[in-house]
Order: structure tokens, then sequence, then C-alpha cells
């Protein structure tokens, strides 16, 4: 059964939370591109989540796992992900603003110079942030390592617990269910938008690793009884678990909020033919899509997850599976700073 909005933002303040963000964050037409591809296509700007310089779409998870790690009398968090994580570097302004301590375990996909420090991982360090950096043994891939962080920051929390020091331990991109209430905020935030503009998009696209953002979408889709078709697009090869561990995760978010909704395997679009060739390795078609849209509409997005999402939105505009005509929304979850990353990760753009 779906909610109205204003019931949604009551079952919202069920949830703990601190405040992180700008919001709203802007929706607006990209009138160039809409254009050249024969569609009515918007964006809307989680890039600029705020508050600090740098935003993204963990901002608006990190607001409902900060609260649950304040709520626990947390004085550590721990997270994890790659060298040049968005998460983790959100996760550390996040924390130091809340006066908790950032504890991360990064696995080195691209190994970083330790005595050069860039882009995220500078800034996870000006954060205050403590910083093991995982690297990769040989024949190990990205999952390996990072099930080995995962190992090695449990072991960790134990250390400290045994010392009187509680810490809240948050996956890999924040993908629980009470990161997954973020997105379900985010749509309601949307749909109020939507309500305003008098819009209702067919379509919507976004970048997808952990899955917590494509929960919560489909999750606040679901809630609010809207006829909207996510298209989540895979910035790295995922399993045939995928889409149920995201069900789970928006099926958890739901409960916190005592809301009556379901969300099934059935409910998510996963494409995985955009990712390749593989985490943070930069390809053609997301070189191209990052060029079309700075160069017809001023903005960036990235190469390793926004790019390659809206190369999968131009791929599906051009080939027809976007129909002529469509309204359709294109979510920018951030990501600049790789753009000072090392030079692997940019490829063809330098």
């Amino acid at each position: 059964m779906s909610v109205t909005i204003n019931e949604a933002k009551a079952m919202l303040d069920k949830a703990p939370r601190v405040s992180l963000g700008f919001f709203p964050t802007p929706l607006h037409r990209l009138n160039s591109i809409s254009e050249e591809l024969g569609i009515n296509l918007w964006i809307k700007r989680d890039d600029f989540t705020g508050s600090n310089l740098f935003g993204g779409n963990k901002t608006r998870k990190l607001e409902f796992l900060i609260g649950k790690a304040i709520a626990d009398g947390a004085e550590c968090v721990f997270t994890y992900g790659a060298t040049q994580s968005n998460h983790a570097m959100q996760t550390s302004w996040a924390a130091a603003k809340n006066g908790l301590k950032p504890i991360l375990y990064l696995a080195a996909v691209v190994p970083p110079d330790p005595d050069d420090y860039k882009a995220n991982l500078l800034l996870d360090g000006i954060y205050g942030a403590e910083i093991h950096v995982v690297d990769l043994e040989e024949g190990e891939s990205f999952a390996d390592a990072e099930r080995r962080s995962f190992k090695m920051g449990k072991e960790h929390i134990a250390r400290l617990a045994e010392q009187g020091i509680k810490s809240y331990d948050i996956p890999m991109g924040g993908a629980n269910e009470y990161g997954t209430l973020g997105y379900v905020n985010a749509m309601v935030e949307l749909a109020e938008q939507m309500e305003e503009a008098d819009l209702q998009f067919d379509h919507m696209y976004h970048s997808t690793g952990s899955g917590g953002t494509m929960a919560g979408l489909v999750a606040g889709r679901n809630l609010l009884g809207l006829d909207t078709q996510i298209h989540s697009i895979t910035a790295m090869e995922v399993d045939e678990k995928y889409a149920a561990r995201a069900a789970r995760n928006a099926n958890g978010a739901l409960e916190l909020i005592e809301a009556d909704t379901v969300v099934s395997e059935s409910d998510f679009i996963v494409d995985q033919n955009h990712y390749g060739p593989g985490y943070e390795c930069p390809s053609d078609e997301a070189t191209e899509a990052i060029k079309l849209l700075a160069r017809k509409e001023g903005i960036l997005v990235d190469p390793v997850y926004s790019g390659k999402a809206f190369a999968g939105l131009i791929a599906d505009a051009r080939d027809g599976q976007i129909p002529a005509g469509s309204n359709v929304l294109f979510v920018h979850t951030g990501g600049s700073t790789v753009f000072f990353a090392e030079k692997e990760i940019l490829g063809a753009l330098v």
C-alpha cells in the first residue's frame, strides 16, 4: 500500500538521524542532450549534497548511519572500500563532524604512492581518519581483498572493545538497512519536486556499486507508489545474489520506519553491460559519455561510477530501449574527486 509524501516523511522521522547535507538537491533539465537523444532528460544533482566541498550519494546514507552510531554510543566508526572510495571519504568527514573517529580499511585496486596520497585518500587524512591500506596479494581480486579487509576490521573492533571503546561498523558503501533509508528519503524529496514541477519520470538511471542506493530508490518508489522504471547500472561485476541482498536491505529499511510496503528481487533492473573492463578501470564508452556531458552541459561525471551509468543511459536512448519523448531522470551520485586521482583510473581522459 502506498503512502503520501507527508506520511512518508513522518515515517522517516522514526529513525535515528543527524543533519549532514544541503537538501533538496537541484533538479534541472539537460536541454542540449535532451535534443541530441530525443528524450526529455533531467538530472538530480546529488553531487551537491554537501556540507563539505565534495558531496555525493553517501551523504544521504550517512545521515542515518552516523545517527545510528551516535544512538548506539559509539566512539569510532569503521568502513571499507577501495583506496579512492567516495564512501570512505564522506564517512571520514561525517564522522569527524559528529565527534567520532573514522577508521578505514581500503583495498588498493590501484596502488597509491604512500608518499603522495591524492584525491579521496588525501582528504581522508585531512579529516583525521586512521587509514589502513590493504594491498592486493598476487592473483587476488578486489572482492577477495575486501573480504580480507572486513576480517581485519572486525579484529580491530574486537581489540578496541577489550579497551572499553565501542565502534559502529559501516559496511562498504553504507549498504545496510539504515544506509538504505537515505535513498528512501531521497525518493520522498524527489516526489515532492516532481509534484511541484507537475512532472513524472518514465525512467530513472543511476550508478550502483554496493547496492544501497539502488535498494533505497526502489523502496522509496514502492512506498510512494510511483510509476518509474529504475535502471541500476553496475560499476563492477556483481553476483547472482545481488538483487536479493538489495531486497533484504530495502525491506529492512521499510521495517525500520514501520511501512507495510514490500520489495522483491523482481523490482530491480540491474544492468551489467557497462562496467567493463572492471572496477576502477576506465572504458572508452564512459570516456565518451563524460566528454559529451561536459561539453554539452558543463557537468562532470566520474569514470568509476556515474560516467559508466551515463554511458548506459546514452546506449539505451540510442538503441530505442528508452522510447523517444520519454521523461528520463539521471541521478548524479558524485565522485568528482576522482579527477585528481591516479592516472590509471582516468584512462584516456588524461
